[in-house]
């Protein structure tokens, strides 16, 4: 496993049926290849049911992923560039589930008039533990010669023979 180190990774996406699936495939990819495999299902469901809200309601179907690992959280974030889409009224069923299974979220505009919607997942206790560094075992070149032990037997008979 690896230590946290934080990861980041942007996704442009035109949103379509066939492209939701392709998308949850490639979020849950790099999930597993930062070590959150528990986040997968959550990240990735939450993911799918924005972007599925985004293709029935809105009329631009541009759209923006991105993720943030912090070593902490996960943060999600799904941009779309429909003025007309309004998140308290298209989306609110979608939004309500994200609430239900997010640690957090939110929505915010930008200046385009735009909106990102975002939610995290925390990472349970155990699951990004960091290595331990192990010390490199020597070569046999480094080794130094340990002298062998002396059976209790010998060292008796070199005490009796007046050794020291």
């Amino acid at each position: 496993m690896k230590t946290a180190v934080p990861c980041y990774y942007h996704l442009d996406v035109e949103v379509s049926p066939e492209r939701v699936g392709q998308v949850r495939r490639i979020l849950a990819a790099h999930l597993r290849l930062w070590d959150l495999e528990t986040l997968v299902e959550p990240v990735c469901g939450g993911t799918e049911l924005l972007l599925k809200a985004i293709d029935e309601h809105a009329t631009d179907k541009n759209t923006s992923i991105e993720l943030w690992w912090n070593g902490q959280h996960l943060i999600t974030a799904v941009a779309e560039n429909d003025c007309d889409l309004r998140p308290d009224l298209d989306l609110r069923a979608c939004l309500e589930r994200i609430a239900a299974m997010s640690d957090g979220w939110g929505c915010c505009a930008t200046d385009t008039g735009s909106k990102v919607i975002w939610f995290s997942q925390r990472a349970r206790a155990g699951e990004r533990v960091p290595l331990v560094p192990t010390a490199p075992a020597p070569s046999l070149r480094e080794v130094l010669q340990v002298p062998r032990e002396m059976p209790v037997a010998a060292l008796a008979a070199t005490a009796a023979d007046g050794g020291c």
